[in-house]
């Protein structure tokens, strides 16, 4: 049982318009326990090439409002595709540029993966985000192996999974362990 409101940002590793991990992003935000509410992030295909230079005094607006969304945050989550073995460098980007700010130490973190290899880039975003002092919630770990199926496969694994309550499942495990840190 939730008690307090817990509002979750996703972030989205691929910028694809037609990407698995949106599409996993969008069930999830559809299959939320009462009490839970997630936002997606828009925000990261827009953001320039990260350089220290422009930290501070001159960071670039859109930058600003993508760690005040993080800020707002009780805990993110994080679905990424694996791109020649690793990051992909817009996501990549998106990271450097919190890297110096207060707002992701100790946050807590959930990864929804949706592809059923992809773990060479769950173990390089895990050192990442540890690196930055993130807190990953293992026991939120979601994986709905989506991606290379058809759309219609796709629709019915999503709506079987938020159906059958994994998705409920797995956000209730991380908004316990968000309270619990709380």
């Amino acid at each position: 049982m939730i008690q307090r409101p817990i509002f979750l940002y996703a972030l989205c590793g691929s910028q694809r318009r037609a990407s698995t991990n949106r599409r996993l992003l969008e069930a999830l935000q559809l299959g939320c326990p009462e009490g839970i509410t997630i936002a997606i992030c828009d925000l990261i295909g827009d953001l320039p090439v990260f350089n220290p230079d422009n930290e501070g005094e001159r960071t670039p607006v859109i930058v600003e409002r993508f760690a005040a969304e993080i800020r707002k945050a009780d805990g993110l989550i994080v679905a990424c595709p694996e791109y020649a073995h690793g990051i992909p460098g817009g996501f990549k980007n998106a990271l450097d540029w919190l890297v110096s700010r207060d707002e992701v130490p100790f946050k807590p973190l959930m990864f929804a993966h949706a592809s059923h290899r992809g773990d060479l880039v769950l173990a390089q975003l895990t050192d990442v985000l540890q690196t930055m002092s993130l807190h990953i919630v293992e026991d939120g770990f979601l994986r709905l192996p989506v991606a290379g199926k058809s759309d219609e496969i796709q629709a019915a694994m999503l709506l079987q999974a938020r159906e059958s309550g994994l998705f409920s499942a797995s956000l209730s495990r991380f908004a316990q362990a968000i309270a619990t840190k709380a």
